[in-house]
């Protein structure tokens, strides 16, 4: 008898021992799962796609070797004439988003008080932002992004044939005039009209709206806000889109960013209104064009003529990210000490970081130097909505299809949509 149970309880400990190697197995087979993930990314640069790619498959291969887990990604790269309704739709359908590229000044807040950012305030790279880059993702006292594009931008000028004509960047509507004379008689055209994609004609607005909300209407923006503004205080800003518009090319629908960087950098034109994000696409048509970067006069007061400073392109953690940690730690990346200095130089970025020691170039220092005199101003917090409604409308009155009062009139309804929406 004693032998039979001895035997049962033979048994009984062997099916413990296997059951506990199966659930061991499962443990194993699980953790093994865990150790492979996928972020699905939203960077709207589709300009910089072979940059971002190898970028990223560095931090793969680097996160694999010190985590061992295999990171794979998705990501999605729409136009800047469509990325913002895109993600906006992204978000508000609960679609998988792991890092969310945003405009820092037009977008944290809204993004954020709809609970779909991730407080980044506690990640290590934070202390390392230059102070003006830290205030340009902060909000509510949290850190809601890491900064990527910080700009100093106006308009770009062919500096060799302002050499050459012996001319300098205007600094009032009348010596521009005076410019534009001078660009004519020498046989060219004196700015390149670039609208088919809505988002370059926008331009217009931060530059404009800048200016003058910095100078003669400080209260400008922040009445808008409350619904007791309106663009027609600003008409004045039509005087310099006017003039603009008069001594373009008449193809300006025909040509968008990529195109366009081809026609400027062919020598032909004197002006574009158009910030130096687009150097690399300017320098890939002709290694050797020389371009400058100025600000552009609104007025015949010089003091509102200013370069325009801020960080737009910002890369943020969605709140409702799967793989949160890992996410994080992708975008922490982009300000590796060892390998970021190689990126941001690559895509032509300024140094936001004090990690950032590599050479900038000739045209980023040529609009700092308006900064460090004093004659810049923050980027206007316009609301997206608004700017690209301005696109459209400014397509439209370089085509003569709308008007002035009509333009004024449809930035003044999107605002106060926009108002009513996130009240």
């Amino acid at each position: 008898m004693k032998s039979k149970y001895l035997g049962i309880l033979g048994l009984l400990l062997i099916l413990i021992i296997l059951i506990g190697g199966c659930d061991g197995n499962t443990t194993d087979e699980t953790a093994e799962q865990e150790k492979e993930v996928t972020l699905n990314l939203f960077i709207a640069q589709p300009r910089f796609r072979e940059q971002y790619e190898e970028y990223l498959d560095r931090f793969v291969e680097k996160y694999q070797a010190e985590k061992n887990i295999k990171v794979n990604y998705d990501m999605e790269m729409p136009s800047a004439d469509t990325a913002s309704q895109i993600l906006k739709t992204r978000l508000t359908t609960g679609e998988d988003l792991d890092v969310l590229m945003i405009h820092a000044i037009n977008e944290k807040a809204q993004y954020y008080k709809a609970g779909y950012l991730e407080d980044l305030s506690d990640q290590p790279w934070v202390d390392d932002l230059y102070d003006s880059a830290k205030t340009a993702v902060t909000y509510d006292g949290k850190v809601l992004a890491l900064p990527l594009e910080s700009l100093t931008w106006g308009i770009l000028y062919n500096k060799e044939l302002f050499e050459e004509l012996g001319i300098e960047p205007a600094m009032t509507l009348s010596e521009m005039e005076g410019n534009i004379q001078v660009i004519k008689n020498a046989g060219k055209t004196p700015f390149l009209a670039s609208y088919n994609e809505a988002w370059i004609p926008q331009l217009f607005l931060p530059l404009t709206t800048g200016a003058f909300a910095n100078t003669t209407h400080p209260d400008f923006i922040e009445r808008m806000y409350d619904n007791e503004g309106s663009y027609s205080e600003l008409s004045e800003m039509f005087n310099i889109i006017d003039l603009v518009h008069a001594n373009s090319n008449s193809d300006g629908l025909e040509i968008g960013g990529s195109d366009g960087s081809a026609e400027f950098a062919g020598g032909e034109y004197g002006m574009w209104v158009q910030g130096p994000w687009f150097s690399a696409t300017i320098l890939e048509a002709n290694p050797d064009f020389k371009f400058g970067v100025s600000p552009l006069p609104v007025s015949n007061n010089e003091e509102q003529t200013m370069i325009n400073a801020s960080v737009s392109s910002s890369l943020a953690v969605s709140s409702f990210s799967k793989n949160k940690e890992v996410a994080k730690d992708l975008v922490a990346f982009f300000l590796d000490p060892e390998a970021s200095a190689d990126f941001f130089s690559k895509v032509q970025f300024n140094p936001i970081s004090d990690i950032h020691e590599f050479e900038t170039y000739p045209w980023i220092k040529e609009a700092i130097e308006y900064v460090e005199e004093g004659k810049s101003y923050i980027d206007p917090s316009i609301p997206q909505a608004v700017k690209d409604e301005s696109g459209k409308m400014l397509q439209a009155y370089y085509s003569k299809i709308s008007t002035k009062e009509e333009v004024i009139s449809a930035l003044d309804q999107s605002w106060q949509t926009f108002n009513e929406v996130n009240q």
